[in-house]
């Protein structure tokens, strides 16, 4: 068995990963979701800095190194474990690791402190694609405005064998010849220098925990 820590990106609770821990189960893994401060505990206030200790608390938590996994923006939450504890390795879910030095998810309008979920139409197109009408009403409800002070947190990253880390790139609504492209263009520094990259195609929209658990589960083992 492997512990898999399971880390959500913006706006997400650490329920969204029931379906994928249950998938786990059944293939023998412990999937161990992330509760994030400031997205779903009332904790307003929260900044990166307790996010990434949420994230460390939980990695320590298991009895060997485990395999870290990070959505979307906490795909920078999952590179920042490999920079500073020992693990198995690093799977990123439609979603890059930014550098050091720069703000954690610096690309939506904050309001009254915060930066809330903008709707659908800011994702339109291969994102969204296999979300049902109803399965949109129903995340829309649940998702959590992010805290400024982790929206806006600045990731610092110390220790360069962090790029001997083994990294699963899991690609849902791009494809891997486009990973490649971006990382060829510069556009993904810290992957360019991760020694040990794989690219996984996955046929689904950017939540694939909700519309692909199954699918989504069985890469995560296969790693």
């Amino acid at each position: 068995m492997t512990d898999i820590v399971l880390i959500g990106g913006l706006w997400l609770r650490p329920e969204i990963w029931g379906d994928v821990v249950t998938e786990l189960a059944g293939l023998s893994h412990r999937g161990v979701p992330v509760s994030l401060p400031g997205q779903g505990d009332g904790n307003a206030a929260a900044d990166l800095d307790d996010q990434v200790d949420a994230v460390l608390t939980a990695v320590d938590g298991c009895p060997k190194p485990p395999l870290v996994v990070g959505h979307s923006a906490a795909a920078s939450l999952a590179w920042i474990a490999a920079d500073r504890r020992p693990v198995a390795g690093a799977a990123l879910i439609g979603g890059f690791p930014v550098a050091d030095g720069e703000a954690y998810a610096d690309f939506l309008p904050i309001a009254d402190g915060a930066m809330p979920f903008p709707g659908w139409a800011a994702f339109e197109g291969p994102d969204a694609a296999d979300l049902d009408q109803a399965t949109r009403e129903r995340l829309a409800a649940e998702m959590i405005p992010v805290p400024e002070g982790v929206a806006l947190g600045v990731v610092r990253l110390h220790d360069e064998r962090r790029y001997d880390v083994p990294v699963t790139l899991i690609c849902p609504e791009f494809t891997p010849d486009d990973a490649r492209a971006w990382i060829a263009a510069g556009d993904l520094p810290e992957l360019a220098k991760a020694r040990h990259l794989e690219l996984v195609d996955l046929d689904s929209g950017h939540w694939p925990m909700v519309t692909q658990p199954s699918a989504l589960a069985a890469a995560l083992a296969a790693i």
